[in-house]
């Protein structure tokens, strides 16, 4: 067979597949909507998981649940032809946030919604793995579809699952995330560091109390935790380099008291993000000094901890360049447009994957039609526009089907 030849065979092949999308758009939506209903936290996701586990029953495929002692779910689809394996990653966990979108499918569960597009996420590999599973023998490899649970609390769902081993044969991982804040219509790429990697820090100031007439007599650990406040802002203005990402956030400062107490403790907790290890390690060693001249200054004693939560996301280069060059060569309507991202300071642990695989994580475009205020992640009135599980879903396609063709 030409090369010629082959590849219109490919083409062909390719476009049954987007139409077998194409055909079950409805469905993809369905679920979505179902998953959006039926929330469940990070570890907890014990009847999302049976959805998806009893979704593939019947079907000719290999499923593999509990996997890393949790909840996640490994389905492994087999092509008629030996060839590469590829894993394609979504997670399914919800978060602690009361709903406020008003929508007909709102949460169910109080205090638990899916504000991060995961439902979305999920719901597009579900389907897109059901056309796998009928296309494989057009499949010149091993595809492992990967739900993964607990992708928003440390230490997340991924390591489990790599520590499984299962994951262990895959030659490259890719990944998703829908991001309102591009149009629906648009997918984005990057290659190398993209997303930032995430420490939780935590300070205990033991003070010594007293009346607030007579603040000489005591050490004011509220005095003390305010100026460590504002004290770590001149780690990122005055420390870091101005070409290297950092962020420092106070998320919590419990200390409160009566109004003419001198509170004699404070507990303060927040996080930093970053772009490379090097930065995170100067970040704590500034923070560790800062909190030894808080002891000498302010005459207290001080506890402090300085945790890595989840390492940044790194995408391979030559994967990337796969991914802009596959997307581009779409000629789709529900992929009008391939852009580069900048670097993004959240986080997200795909980046355990991408550190043990060769790996891509991409953005799918999901801004709502014609919104007047457009909700970003982790917000009450988070929502997406549904026509984006379509286009993530052949994204995905497109993508796999051009490693398999470059293997």
């Amino acid at each position: 067979m030409t090369a010629l030849k082959a590849d219109e065979r490919n083409q062909d092949m390719r476009k049954q597949l987007m139409n077998m999308l194409e055909s079950r758009k409805h469905e993809m939506i369905r679920i979505r909507r179902h998953l959006h209903e039926n929330p469940e936290l990070s570890f907890q996701e014990e009847k999302t998981a049976q959805y998806i586990a009893n979704f593939y029953k019947g079907k000719d495929c290999t499923i593999q649940t509990g996997v890393g002692g949790g909840y996640g779910i490994v389905v492994t689809i087999k092509g008629s032809r030996p060839g590469k394996t590829i894993g394609l990653r979504a997670d399914f966990d919800a978060l602690p946030i009361q709903e406020e979108t008003g929508l007909p499918f709102q949460s169910k569960n109080q205090g638990v919604m899916h504000a991060c597009g995961h439902d979305g996420h999920t719901a597009y590999l579900m389907v897109l793995a059901d056309c796998l599973i009928e296309w494989r023998e057009h499949l010149p490899g091993t595809i492992k579809i990967i739900h993964q649970p607990a992708e928003e609390t440390p230490p997340g769902g991924a390591k489990g699952m790599l520590e499984s081993g299962l994951l262990s044969d895959l030659d490259a991982i890719f990944g998703i995330h829908l991001f309102p804040n591009i149009p629906t219509g648009v997918a984005a790429w990057r290659s190398g560091y993209t997303m930032a990697g995430r420490t939780f820090f935590q300070l205990h100031i033991q003070g010594k109390g007293g009346h607030g007439s007579t603040p000489h007599l005591a050490n004011d650990a509220i005095v003390a935790g305010s100026h460590f406040v504002t004290a770590v802002q001149t780690i990122v203005s005055r420390r870091l380099n101005p070409f290297d990402l950092g962020v420092v956030t106070i998320g919590s400062f419990d200390g409160k008291g009566s109004f003419n107490v001198i509170k004699d403790s404070v507990q303060l907790e927040g996080d930093v993000r970053y772009m490379t290890p090097e930065v995170q390690e100067l970040i704590g060693r500034e923070m560790h000094r800062i909190v030894d001249g808080l002891e000498v200054q302010f005459g207290v004693k001080c506890r402090f901890s300085y945790t890595a939560d989840y390492p940044p996301v790194y995408n391979d280069p030559g994967l990337s360049l796969l991914v802009k060059e596959s997307l581009e060569s779409m000629n789709d309507p529900d992929i009008r447009q391939v852009v580069e991202s900048p670097m993004l300071s959240g986080s997200e642990d795909f980046s355990y994957f991408a550190q043990s695989i060769p790996g891509a994580f991409f953005f799918i475009g999901c801004r709502p039609k014609d919104a007047e205020v457009v909700y970003y992640n982790h917000h009450p009135k988070f929502d997406i526009d549904e026509d984006a599980l379509l286009a993530a879903a052949k994204a995905a396609a497109q993508v796999a089907c051009h490693y398999f063709e470059k293997a």
